[in-house]
């Protein structure tokens, strides 16, 4: 019975949490993953490694996608701005796939946390 009620409510959580909260908890995953492969840099394989940047990547995508679609109600200037930063995001994994280094996920995992925490902070 106990099992149940849990599943129930976590169906449920799951429903209700908003697309700002669902946004700032999967950049917080990739972020998780990135640090995972930094801070185990030579136990991890090229796989793990691109498994943890294509994750970044494909998210990313899907953030600037619909934050930048004309169905979007941001403002212009942060539309652009979400571009940018999307922009710089895939460029600095291509150049972390190209010339791998623990310390250049840093910038990612940074970009991340810090765009999850925006997301979750109180509008004014």
């Amino acid at each position: 019975m106990y099992k149940q009620a849990a599943q129930a409510y976590q169906k449920t959580s799951q429903v209700a949490v908003s697309p700002r909260e669902l946004e700032a908890t999967l950049l917080m995953k990739a972020a998780a993953r990135l640090q995972l492969i930094k801070d185990e840099w030579d136990g991890s394989s090229f796989a793990e490694k691109d498994d943890a940047l294509a994750y970044n990547r494909k998210l990313w995508t899907v953030l600037v996608t619909s934050a930048t679609g004309a169905e979007s109600h941001l403002p212009q200037d942060l539309k652009n701005n979400l571009a940018s930063l999307g922009v710089f995001v895939f460029k600095h994994t291509i150049n972390v796939l190209i010339d791998p280094a623990p310390e250049k996920l840093d910038t990612l995992i940074f970009i991340n946390r810090s765009i999850a925490e925006g997301l979750r902070a109180q509008p004014a």
